[in-house]
């Protein structure tokens, strides 16, 4: 058996930062209790090794006066400005682990907003990014599209206001163009800017073509990870034995029986020793 994995599989370079910047918190172990608001990233695994730590996740509807004070990471997706002031009005430091390429965004929208432009953002509404960009934009212009259907039935009383299109960091990049195309139609001055990250882009185009190449094709990531579930559907088109896969337990041996090549790739927020593990399960 032939394995092909995928050269961008595993931990993105906002992952790999927000995960550093907890492991040298632990380091200083100053005696302050360190917290993540939210799960840092979307990988059980990887929370429940924090865990182990010391490092604990501060619900994202509790009261973060609750919580006896301590350092706050704010998680890879980003966070709302109401709720980064809520924690530094609770006596919270805060350690900002928000993914470069996604505060770039949270500032593209508050410019916007301060212009008063109307801010479409191309996503999903209940994904934490989403949330965390749309509490940087002022007052409620805006609005979230998810499917080629949203934007057909979107409409805008003031023709003549600016609208800024922006995307989710991890969203299906042919799904953004077909939405723009369809925004685009309807004679709006739109200024539509492709927010979502060059790995994501390489990720899916590169999982896209190994899944034309093989047998069976293996996903690896988080459940509740939006990337890896865009690759799980991307591949899912080009192969149909395509697989997903949290962790080496989950790999059935029926998954691969017969197959001469097997395809495997990874979420952004997946470890390379969970990448590992389920290669040398293949193997075996």
């Amino acid at each position: 058996m032939k394995i092909v994995l995928a050269e961008n599989a595993g931990f993105c370079f906002g992952v790999k930062r927000a995960i550093s910047l907890v492991e040298e918190q632990i380091k200083k172990n100053n005696g302050t209790q360190i917290y993540t608001y939210g799960p840092i990233i979307h990988n059980e695994s990887v929370v429940n090794a924090l865990a182990e730590k010391g490092v604990q996740v501060m619900g994202e509807n509790d009261d973060p006066s609750s919580y006896t004070k301590g350092t706050v990471i704010l998680r890879s997706h980003g966070v709302s400005k109401k709720v980064q002031d809520a924690i530094e009005a609770a006596g919270h430091a805060t350690i900002d682990a928000t993914c470069p390429f996604v505060k770039k965004i949270h500032n593209l929208a508050r410019e916007a907003s301060e212009k008063g432009e109307y801010i479409i953002i191309i996503g999903d509404p209940e994904h934490p990014e989403i949330q965390g960009i749309t509490g940087w934009i002022e007052g409620d212009d805006y609005t979230v599209i998810q499917t080629p259907g949203e934007a057909d039935n979107f409409s805008l009383n003031n023709n003549e206001k600016k609208i800024l299109i922006l995307s989710q960091t991890t969203f299906n990049y042919k799904k953004f163009q077909d939405i723009v195309e369809i925004l685009d139609k309807k004679g709006y001055d739109i200024n539509a800017l492709n927010t979502i990250c060059n790995a994501t882009e390489e990720r899916q185009e590169e999982a896209a073509r190994i899944a034309g190449e093989v047998d069976v094709c293996l996903v690896i990531g988080g459940r509740n990870s939006s990337n890896t579930r865009k690759l799980y559907d991307i591949c899912s088109e080009r192969c149909e034995r395509t697989h997903f896969i949290e962790t080496a337990d989950d790999l059935d041996p029926e998954m691969i029986s017969d197959a001469d090549v097997v395809g495997v790739t990874a979420g952004a927020s997946t470890p390379a020793n969970i990448i590992q593990e389920v290669i040398g399960r293949c193997q075996k």
